[in-house]
C-alpha cells in the first residue's frame, strides 16, 4: 500500500483492531472504540509523530462531541490496512440537517464536474451513524484542483447565503490541501499555506487557480 494523503480513509482488518485493542489499555471501556472494524467504520490517516515507527501507518479517529471530541491515534502495520474511498456531498446529503438541504444542493451543483467529498462531523455522522453533527457545525468539504477562479467566486457566493459555515480545501494532485477561502483572498500576488500529511508549505496563488 502507497502512503496515504491528507484525509485518505483507511479500513482496518477486525483481527488486527483486536491486537491492537489489546495492547492499549488506554483505550479500555471507551465506547464503540471494540467493535470499530468489525461494524466496517474506517480509520482516517493522520501526521507521524515523533518517534513512531516509520515502518507502520499513523492513523486516527475522533469521538463524537457527547464523548469530549477525543481524537484517538493509532498506529498500524500496513498490511492491516486497506484504502477506502471517500464520501462525496451526494452520498451525505441525506445525513445532513434539513435546513443544509437548499445549500447542500446549491453545492453539488456548483461541483458538478469535481464531486466534492466530506469530511468532518458529518463524513463521520455518515459513516458511523453517531451523532456527530451539532446545531454550530461546519459543513467541511474537499474540491480536486486547480480550480477556475470562477469556481472560487461561486462558491464564496453560495457561502454568504448557506446557514453553516462552509469550510474545505482544494486538494491538489500532490495531496496538498489549500483552504479556499485563503485562496479566494489570496489575490494574483500572494501565497497560500498548503497543507500536507507530513508539512506545510507556502505555494503561489497564480499556480494554484487554473484558467
Amino acid at each position: 500500500m502507497r502512503d496515504p494523503l491528507r484525509h485518505d480513509l483507511l479500513s482496518v482488518a477486525p483481527e488486527a483492531w483486536r491486537a491492537l485493542l489489546a495492547a492499549r489499555p488506554d483505550l479500555d471501556g471507551i465506547p464503540h472504540l471494540a467493535d470499530w472494524a468489525a461494524r466496517g467504520w474506517p480509520v482516517i490517516a493522520r501526521r507521524r509523530l515523533p518517534g513512531e515507527d516509520a515502518a507502520c501507518i499513523p492513523a486516527g479517529l475522533p469521538l463524537p462531541p457527547a464523548l469530549g471530541k477525543r481524537r484517538i491515534g493509532l498506529l498500524f502495520e500496513r498490511a492491516a490496512l486497506t484504502p477506502r474511498p471517500g464520501l462525496s456531498l451526494d452520498e451525505a446529503r441525506d445525513t445532513a440537517p434539513a435546513a443544509w438541504q437548499p445549500t447542500l444542493d446549491a453545492l453539488i451543483a456548483h461541483g458538478a464536474d469535481r464531486g466534492p467529498r466530506v469530511f468532518g462531523a458529518l463524513l463521520w455522522q455518515a459513516l458511523t451513524g453517531l451523532p456527530y453533527l451539532s446545531a454550530t457545525s461546519d459543513l467541511d468539504l474537499l474540491w480536486p484542483g486547480p480550480v477556475p477562479q470562477a469556481f472560487l467566486d461561486g462558491l464564496a457566493r453560495i457561502a454568504a447565503r448557506a446557514p453553516m459555515p462552509i469550510d474545505g480545501e482544494i486538494v491538489l494532485p500532490d495531496g496538498f490541501g489549500l483552504n479556499w477561502r485563503e485562496l479566494l483572498a489570496a489575490g494574483p500576488d500572494g501565497t497560500v499555506l498548503a497543507k500536507g500529511l507530513e508539512r506545510l508549505e507556502l505555494r503561489p496563488a497564480p499556480l494554484m487557480v487554473s484558467a
